[in-house]
């Protein structure tokens, strides 16, 4: 059966899979380049992604935009998800059963997009996407391969806000991320 944007998209807005759907204004699928070499994945939209039904748009979304310029890549390169689709109350973390609910329309989208890449922002994602076992502050910055697709733990934006002493690694996740794509351009996609 074939994938279509718009199929994945309509899904995700008529969702009543879990709670979360129930207290959120609206869904917040992702946004950014079908067809992006780098895709970007967080937990949850927060409160300004809800009003807006847009990814990363508040103060972590900023410092996520300025991150990604000092590597020489703009936002509208990249495509931004997140684990789940609807905001979790009080910006809490998502349920296993809510992640689980939405994890179907991420796995959807990726292949959508076929990234060469992805930027795993915080421990949530990594989880989800990786394994339950990964630990942010033991296994950011390290690389992992599924299938051609090349997964990079590191720290989510809201934490480098919260402690910025977090930056210089998650600058160094970053430079490995651009050197990665950069090796990766040398490499025909599979």
């Amino acid at each position: 059966m074939r994938i279509d944007w718009a199929d994945v998209l309509s899904e995700i807005e008529a969702c009543q899979k879990c709670r979360l759907r129930a207290g959120c204004s609206r869904t917040v699928p992702g946004e950014g380049d079908p067809h992006a070499r780098l895709m970007l994945i967080g937990e949850g939209p927060g409160g300004e992604e809800d009003r807006l039904g847009r990814p990363f748009v508040g103060a972590s979304g900023q410092l996520l935009d300025k991150m990604l310029s000092a590597i020489g890549i703009r936002r509208e390169e990249t495509y931004i998800a997140n684990i789940v689709k609807c905001r979790p109350p009080m910006n809490r973390q998502p349920a296993p059963d809510e992640a689980e609910a939405c994890l179907p329309y991420l796995r959807k989208q990726t292949a959508l997009i076929r990234p060469r890449v992805i930027m795993l922002l915080g421990a949530t994602a990594a989880k989800y996407t990786i394994s339950p076992e990964i630990r942010i502050t033991r296994d950011r910055g390290k690389w992992v391969e599924r299938k051609g697709v090349w997964m990079m733990p590191t720290y989510h934006p809201s934490a480098l806000l919260r402690d910025p002493a977090l930056k210089r690694l998650a600058w160094e996740d970053l430079k490995a991320v651009r050197d990665k794509l950069k090796e990766l351009e040398e490499v025909p996609e599979p």
